[in-house]
């Protein structure tokens, strides 16, 4: 195996620190190509050369072709690359619109080849529920939870995915699968059964174990988690938080933290990740305050592990 060099791990922008309305309050789909210029030219500023693309902002598959041309120019006038298409909380086995949410992923899959991206990232995590979207942090309250042992929706659920993945793998795109709590991928153990089930090359696993670790109950251990999905990783969402609970499981606390300040080891996960040959985009996610700015340090930090695991790996590893 090769070494790489730190630009086959793009460091990456997430937009979930983006503005969701214009200044006149209309939705960023509504946006005029300026208005859209100014998110993209300030996510550039901040350093980062790619960015990954949501429908948590914007719903691309929903444009027209000419207002998706304007969006790629944009992208583009603001020295940014866009290695992935991000579709979140469109489950194909949330009741009730699974057929819809299969069919908008396949509309999204065609648009996500159109912008030249190499990764479609979903997941089964469904709608944030009232008490979610009233919290706080949403995380603090209780989801949707798909069910445990119906097996049927399992079977469905790994069908629908692998419909998904093979019209990816047709346009030369790799689907990944997000760790989410409550759902098929909410454990180390399942998230991997369910990739090995779906059983096509180019479905692999987005190890986004901060979804997990800031959960309000008791949880994996984050090199447990780390371990057993990181050999089936082919995209990564990488975000921390700072975690405290009592030894009797009375309480569990965790708030937002950067890459190097929370309970994650990064230095530790990113030289894993590197010997098992991972070679894929790491997104710089965070929640509250400035999130481009916490990013923005995050992503230098990730550089710096990133140098430091090519470094360290054994003299036999071809650095050629």
């Amino acid at each position: 195996m090769a070494a790489p060099e730190p630009t086959d791990l793009p460091i990456t922008a997430s937009m979930n620190g983006a503005p969701r309305v214009t200044r006149d309050g209309r939705p960023m789909q509504e946006a005029t190509p300026q208005e859209w210029s100014a998110v993209f030219e300030e996510i550039s500023a901040e350093g980062f050369e790619h960015v990954e693309l949501s429908d948590g902002w914007i719903t691309p598959a929903e444009l027209t072709p000419e207002r998706r041309a304007e969006l790629r120019a944009v992208i583009a006038d603001a020295g940014l690359a866009l290695p992935s298409l991000h579709i979140q909380r469109v489950s194909v086995i949330e009741p009730g619109r699974g057929e819809r949410n299969l069919a908008y992923g396949h509309a999204s899959i065609d648009v996500a080849a159109e912008f030249g991206a190499r990764t479609y990232n979903t997941g089964l995590h469904r709608p944030l529920l009232p008490a979610q979207q009233q919290a706080l942090w949403f995380w603090t309250a209780q989801g949707p939870v798909d069910p445990v042992d119906d097996r049927d929706a399992w079977d469905l659920a790994v069908r629908r995915i692998r419909e998904l993945g093979e019209h990816a793998g047709s346009v030369g795109m790799d689907l990944s699968l997000e760790l989410y709590e409550d759902t098929y991928l909410g454990t180390a153990d399942s998230a991997v059964r369910f990739v090995q089930d779906v059983g096509l090359d180019n479905v692999g696993l987005n190890p986004d174990v901060g979804n997990l670790i800031r959960l309000h109950r008791p949880v994996e251990d984050w090199r447990e988690l780390y371990a057993t999905t990181l050999p089936y990783a082919n995209y990564w969402h990488a975000k921390n938080y700072q975690r405290d609970e009592a030894d009797d499981g009375t309480w569990f606390s965790a708030i937002p933290a950067t890459a190097r300040d929370g309970i994650i080891d990064y230095r530790e996960v990113i030289a894993l990740a590197i010997s098992l040959g991972y070679r894929g985009a790491i997104v710089c996610e965070h929640y509250g305050g400035d999130v481009l700015s916490v990013s923005a340090e995050n992503a230098s930090y990730f550089r710096r592990m990133i140098h430091s695991a090519i470094t360290r790996l054994p003299d036999d590893v071809d650095r050629a």
